[in-house]
């Protein structure tokens, strides 16, 4: 980009963005925000530059993001970090995305601005990067600031079938047996046995680098969210980008009268 189109933008975006803000009101703003933060490789690759060039560049861009969810209220935010599928990447590339998350949660943690929160199948991990999440998790427990889920190793359809094996589980204990689970199972019961139990469904989910699919993220939990999808690679996902997104869903909630 020309230098004196980025001097433009330098000039009008914190005015536009302020101009966004204001329109934006507290009661058509989403409580919880599923982000999934796609497009690292093929921007690293658009640059000229390595595959962990752009996953670091990408973890940089976090901070940010929830630093904009605080400003607005938001309550959750669920960021999708490492999905199931990902971890059969080539050990050359998965090894050194595991520690720029490490690192990463590592620092969101040492802030203890947010509470944090892993999702998804730790036991598919290295010990090393679940031990990791656990103490990101246990040393924020007390933050009183707004909740984080980092999803690692997290697969939709291995959350619903986790929350099914935790429930029979949990019957199985009782002494409950499969007949009378049959009579008595609903959708609540489930929810109560997924990764996000207690929290809030996402009333608003972000995907970035212009994909548009959901991919097996927060496949129960999505079912009534709206959908936003950007353009932008996950490194130069903005501000501005954020509000549009919120601006989106704020009409949508006015045109369905919610």
């Amino acid at each position: 980009m020309a230098d004196w189109k980025r001097g433009v933008r330098k000039v009008l975006y914190p005015a536009y963005e302020a101009r966004m803000l204001r329109k934006l009101h507290d009661d058509n703003l989403p409580k919880h925000v599923g982000v999934m933060l796609d497009g690292n490789r093929r921007w690293a690759k658009a640059v000229g530059r390595d595959t962990a060039h752009g996953h670091r560049v990408g973890a940089a861009n976090i901070e940010p993001l929830l630093t904009w969810c605080d400003e607005v209220g938001i309550e959750v935010v669920t960021l999708w970090l490492l999905s199931t599928d990902n971890l059969n990447r080539p050990a050359a590339e998965l090894e050194p995305l595991l520690q720029i998350i490490e690192e990463a949660v590592d620092s969101l943690a040492d802030q203890r601005r947010w509470r944090l929160h892993p999702v998804g199948a730790l036991d598919l991990l290295p010990a090393s990067t679940a031990e990791r999440l656990k103490h990101a998790e246990e040393s924020t427990h007390d933050v009183e600031g707004m909740l984080v889920n980092v999803a690692v190793g997290y697969g939709g359809r291995r959350e619903i079938a986790d929350a099914v094996r935790s429930l029979l589980t949990e019957h199985a204990e009782r002494g409950t047996s499969l007949e009378e689970l049959a009579q008595i199972i609903d959708v609540e019961h489930i929810a109560d046995h997924l990764y996000t139990k207690g929290q809030p469904d996402p009333d608003l989910v972000i995907r970035t680098s212009g994909e548009q699919r959901l991919g097996g993220f927060l496949l129960w939990q999505s079912a009534k969210s709206e959908f936003y999808f950007c353009e932008a690679y996950w490194p130069d996902f903005r501000r501005v980008d954020f509000l549009r997104a919120l601006r989106a869903y704020a009409q949508r909630e006015r045109r369905m009268g919610r």
